[in-house]
């Protein structure tokens, strides 16, 4: 009895240990300053050191929704967002050509490789991703955000009308991206709707706020 009681913890053990959590930023990151975009990932990744495919290969890499090969490579220092169930992966892009994206494919020490496009809606400047993805999803403050973000101002300046502060929301409702500026709609801990501008990235690319994806 007592074996099969072992033999059921080991395998529920390896079974949880092949799932995959979500990647989603939640700290404000200065190695994305003045990155591009993202780039949803295939499933097979071969990344080469210049844009060419005579150049040489510095890394491949590939994944499905539960596992990462190889496994010196980790789901959390890959994406930049990862939602198992939607098979989604997303990499941060630095740089772009007509057929191929600079990404970078180690968070921890900033290590970037060239990608060859294979569809080219695969990538997306980052006001197209807020976009896309911030209107579906609504947006969140990251963390170590200036106290600022929470400005709800009635124009693109940081000089115009203060017209609400955002207190503790429970959503952050996004309508459209204008430069580093989000008009949204958010629903206040107080239960009052409050529409404006608020900053969702500084000048130097730092980002605020971020899609809620799902």
């Amino acid at each position: 009895m007592q074996k099969i009681i072992l033999f059921l913890i080991l395998f529920l053990g390896l079974h949880l240990s092949s799932f995959s959590a979500n990647v989603m930023p939640y700290e404000t990151d200065k190695t994305s300053t003045y990155t591009l975009g993202v780039y949803q990932a295939p499933k097979s990744i071969t990344l080469y050191k210049q844009p060419d495919e005579k150049s040489d290969i510095i890394h491949s890499i590939k994944w499905s929704n539960e596992n990462i090969f190889p496994q010196s490579v980790s789901f959390e220092n890959l994406f930049l967002v990862f939602i198992p169930k939607k098979e989604l992966g997303l990499l941060t892009v630095t740089d772009e050509t007509e057929d191929w994206v600079e990404v970078i494919y180690n968070k921890s020490t900033g290590d970037k490789g060239w990608l060859k496009k294979d569809d080219p809606y695969r990538f997306a400047t980052w006001i197209n991703f807020y976009n896309m993805y911030g209107r579906k999803y609504g947006l969140y403050v990251l963390k170590g955000a200036p106290a600022s973000v929470n400005d709800i101002r009635s124009a693109t300046d940081d000089k115009a009308q203060l017209v609400e502060t955002m207190n503790m929301p429970s959503r952050i409702n996004l309508n459209v991206i204008r430069g580093n500026w989000a008009l949204v709609s958010v629903m206040d801990m107080d239960k009052t709707a409050k529409t404006g501008y608020i900053r969702w990235r500084n000048d130097d690319g730092i980002k605020y706020l971020f899609p809620d994806i799902k």
